[in-house]
């Protein structure tokens, strides 16, 4: 069974950063990518980020250049490092996984906040 958790996240002003990590677990069958979404409340869950297993990286146009994905440096954790934050980047973040036969598991969610 695949476990997503992640962890960070809080609270900051405007312009500020944070992280958030995903620790993934039960992962027999390999994966082909992994990633971030985020949700606002009303709102359908958006896409932020993927790393392939190739090592490739893709971006959501507004969080290009500002949000940085990556494996993290304890194995079987990816990170999601956020600069220059804005309330738009409010949500709650969720990590995944997809397998192979491109079945997608994902985390509870984390909560992040950027308010003034």
């Amino acid at each position: 069974q695949v476990q997503l958790e992640e962890s960070g996240g809080g609270s900051v002003q405007p312009g500020g950063s944070l992280s958030v990590s995903c620790t993934i677990s039960g992962t027999n069958f390999g994966v082909v990518a992994m990633g971030w979404y985020r949700q606002t409340p009303g709102k359908r869950r958006e896409w932020v980020a993927t790393i392939t297993d190739s090592g490739t990286t893709n971006y959501e146009n507004s969080v290009k250049g500002r949000f940085t994905a990556s494996r993290g440096n304890v194995r079987n954790t990816i990170d999601l490092r956020m600069n220059d934050l804005k309330p738009e980047d409010t949500a709650h973040y969720y990590c995944y996984v997809e397998s192979p036969l491109g079945v997608r598991d994902w985390g509870t969610g984390i909560l992040v906040t950027v308010s003034s």
